[in-house]
């Protein structure tokens, strides 16, 4: 088969007119040609990192998509399911990925659970990762988030990144704002990525000590305008990932629109597409296609070098979607789960206090961190409570694993005015997050998502909305079409509430992501991410 059209040659920083043939799954020949074609070939986009998980579907209906947006292969951290069922949910996320042709890479999760400051369903140890290394399905040591552990040299924590050195496979770093000599001694252990800069200085310095910086945009976590400066010089150590995409943005957009907003910026199609397409597959060892003759026949066809319209995405030599169409058909799974609660009363999420000031966690819109700040307490009949008024709302954190009693703090930036919002989304351990305006309307959140062991749901004192998601409680056994569609609506309702954030669940999800700073909630206990250590929610 023969593709006509503009060939964008990365290597050579060359366009010229040409046509690619192809057979059997495998390019055969390039070669300049006369034609009056006007679209351009590329090699497919490849998300550096990202958590299927958060798209909240199984990796069969993620490609679905995906490769609707030019995207050929993903490098997948499955790290979310392996939270909730170890290793057998990581054998789910590869066997289902292998029933489409997008091209899934998945890590083994370094950190299950992700500290030992909470609640997760499962652990993966340094003799499990032994295991999954000597896997061929399994390309990399996925983000080494325990930089703690990494720094104080921690035995367990050092034996899992010996097995990943030993079957000679790429380490992930997840490090936010460790620069300096920790950082010096973060890379001297073999980490060679990291996803989580979130200023210029910080990407710089990553940058300058030889570590891969990854420019992160995803539906919560938004570093493309702090990392972008950094990509005209330091192309060859960058890569474009999503980290964390909710189902309503994957239907927009994906890796493409970031090579949109490159290109509107100046920045050389050359080098924006080295960071877009190539050098995940050189630094991963990705059996992926690089529009070269001999590779297998991976590439995409858009309109133009601007807007990255996708007209056709070819794997291995096959249409898989053409015109924003995509031909990959949904394939059966089973359904598995980890969700062994009962169903908590109103007086489970009272806090009795008489302390005037209370730390409260303060969410930034767009970032996984979050600050400490002191607010003045609300006290009703001896019971700590939601301030509306201040914005400061009660927040639970319930253990889904078994019976225990949730634990409490306040948060602020939220915004909702009368009601809850509820997710067993939650990052890492995925226990169950609430925040709401009442202890009644948080019970009653937390309740509904113990009813459909897991899911996402917002009430107030008309509406009750849910999103079920069966599969570990963090995925749909849906297509993205009805899921998106369904968190679309969900996220307009929480934003009807009073919610100003552009991802009030996703921010959410995140809210118990104990090893991003400075304040976090897990099941145990609100939690200091700057010194690692449980603190107390009453200033006396």
């Amino acid at each position: 088969m023969i593709i006509q059209g503009n060939i964008v040659d990365i290597d050579n920083k060359e366009i010229f007119k040409g046509e690619v043939q192809f057979e059997n799954g495998k390019i055969t020949a390039i070669r300049k040609s006369n034609h009056t074609i006007e679209n351009y070939i590329i090699p497919g986009f490849v998300d550096a990192h990202i958590h299927i998980e958060s798209a909240m579907l199984v990796p069969s209906e993620f490609a679905k998509i995906a490769v609707t947006h030019g995207t050929i292969a993903t490098v997948s951290d499955p790290h979310e399911i392996a939270n909730v069922l170890g290793v057998k949910g990581v054998d789910f996320m590869i066997e289902n990925g292998k029933k489409v042709p997008l091209k899934f890479n998945f890590g083994a999760p370094s950190c299950v659970p992700a500290t030992s400051f909470e609640s997760a369903g499962a652990i993966i140890d340094a003799d499990d990762i032994k295991k999954m290394m000597a896997n061929p399905d399994i390309k990399y040591l996925a983000e080494m988030m325990n930089y703690p552990g990494v720094l104080f040299d921690d035995d367990e924590v050092l034996k899992k990144i010996a097995w990943a050195k030993h079957y000679n496979k790429p380490i992930d770093g997840h490090a936010p704002g460790l620069i300096g000599d920790d950082l010096t001694k973060y890379i001297a252990a073999g980490i060679s990525t990291d996803h989580e800069c979130f200023t210029y200085d910080e990407g710089l310095e990553k940058l300058q000590k030889g570590m891969n910086v990854l420019i992160r945009e995803g539906s919560a976590a938004k570093n493309f305008e702090a990392l972008i400066d950094l990509l005209p010089e330091y192309f060859e150590k960058m890569m474009f990932c999503s980290d964390d995409k909710h189902p309503d943005d994957l239907l927009l957009g994906h890796i493409n629109q970031l090579c949109k907003r490159a290109i509107a910026k100046g920045m050389d199609i050359f080098k924006v597409l080295q960071v877009a397409c190539i050098n995940p597959v050189k630094h991963y060892n990705l059996e992926v296609g690089l529009l070269q003759e001999g590779d297998p026949a991976d590439f995409v066809v858009i309109e133009d070098l601007q807007k990255f319209n996708v007209l056709e995405t070819y794997i291995n030599g096959e249409l898989v979607a053409k015109n924003g169409e995509s031909f990959i058909k949904s394939v059966p799974f089973d359904i598995l789960n980890n969700f062994n609660t009962d169903k908590k009363k109103i007086e489970d999420f009272r806090v009795a206090s008489s302390s005037s000031k209370i730390r409260v966690i303060e969410a930034l819109d767009g970032e996984l961190v979050t600050n400490e700040i002191q607010c003045n307490s609300k006290i009703i009949d001896r019971n700590l409570v939601s301030n509306i008024k201040e914005d400061v709302l009660k927040m639970t954190v319930v253990n889904r694993y078994q019976n225990s009693k949730p634990s409490i703090a306040f948060i602020k930036n939220f915004g909702i005015k009368r009601g809850a919002i509820a997710s067993s989304v939650g990052h890492d351990s995925h226990n169950i997050i609430a925040i709401g305006t009442s202890d009644e309307f948080i019970c009653k959140a937390v309740n509904l998502l113990i009813q459909h062991k897991g899911g996402i749901c917002a009430i107030n004192e008309t509406t009750e909305k849910v999103v079920a998601l069966p599969i570990a409680g963090i995925m749909s056994d849906q297509p993205a079409e009805i899921i998106g569609k369904s968190y679309a609506e969900l996220d307009a309702m929480a934003k009807k509430m009073g919610s100003t954030l552009r991802a009030p669940f996703m921010s959410l999800s995140f809210m118990a992501l104990l090893v991003i700073p400075s304040l976090k909630l897990s099941d145990q206990g609100l939690f200091d991410g700057t010194t690692f250590k449980f603190t107390s929610l009453e200033i006396n």
